[in-house]
């Protein structure tokens, strides 16, 4: 029961952060915004939503292993990091890379001190996420894709703002 309700909170969480990222790709757009890195973004959509099949496969495979309570509540933590992150970039958080010409990074909340704060917060979740189940194969596997796709979208959007 713990699993059908965490795993449905995180496609919840996931779905409604697209449903934001729409919304500020509507505004972003309506302020000259330009799109970059389009051509690793399927691969990032893909690699999101084969680490939540994995979770439920080798949830499904390994007997339903239990809750780690440690886990969730990391998760929890990084979870608010997260909710900081975004919110300190308003409409300008998106899933995809937009600039709008002549606008610089923000320089609030978390990102007065870490250039890439939102990424750090990727990479904890990928990594914790699973283990709040005992999930190390989908832990290990999608830590090291992740990384890989990040390193791809960290130049890119390094680039974007070196412009």
């Amino acid at each position: 029961m713990y699993f059908t309700i965490f795993i449905t909170f995180f496609i919840i969480q996931r779905l409604s952060e697209l449903f934001i990222a729409r919304r500020n790709e509507k505004w972003l757009l309506s302020k000259g915004a330009i799109q970059y890195g389009q051509s690793h973004y399927p691969f990032m959509i893909a690699l999101h939503m084969l680490f939540i099949v994995s979770i439920i496969a080798e949830y499904i495979l390994k007997g339903q292993p239990a809750i780690s309570w440690v886990f969730l509540v990391l998760f929890i933590a990084v979870l608010s990091f997260k909710y900081w992150a975004l919110s300190s970039l308003g409409k300008y958080w998106n899933t995809k890379i937009y600039r709008i010409p002549g606008v610089y990074p923000v320089m609030k909340g978390p990102y007065k001190y870490l250039k890439h704060p939102n990424y750090m917060e990727v990479v904890c979740e990928v990594a914790i996420i699973p283990l709040v189940f005992h999930l190390y194969y989908t832990a290990i596997i999608f830590t090291l894709l992740n990384a890989g796709m990040l390193w791809v979208r960290i130049g890119v959007e390094n680039k974007v703002w070196a412009e």
